[in-house]
């Protein structure tokens, strides 16, 4: 897992996925620790792409969006992007 950074610490974009993911994962009535398993990413990762702490990579991505059996499309619009 990717150290967090300080220069993503405040990046909007990151911000906003995060908290899309957020979103998406408490309307499907989903845990973090589920949607971690369900994605292959450690739970402390999740938490930190949540807290708009880390930039993922299109895998990592990718993976969250099927877990949340959404598309990477709907995820990049449901935050904005």
């Amino acid at each position: 897992m990717p150290a967090s950074s300080p220069r993503y610490a405040h990046d909007p974009s990151l911000i906003a996925l995060g908290q899309a993911i957020r979103r998406m994962r408490l309307a499907r009535n989903i845990s973090q620790e589920e949607l971690a398993h369900l994605g292959g990413i450690d739970r402390s990762y999740m938490s930190s792409i949540e807290r708009g702490q880390q930039n993922p990579g299109i895998l990592s991505i990718v993976n969250i969006a099927t877990a949340l059996q959404s598309s990477t499309e709907d995820l990049m619009r449901e935050a904005g992007l």
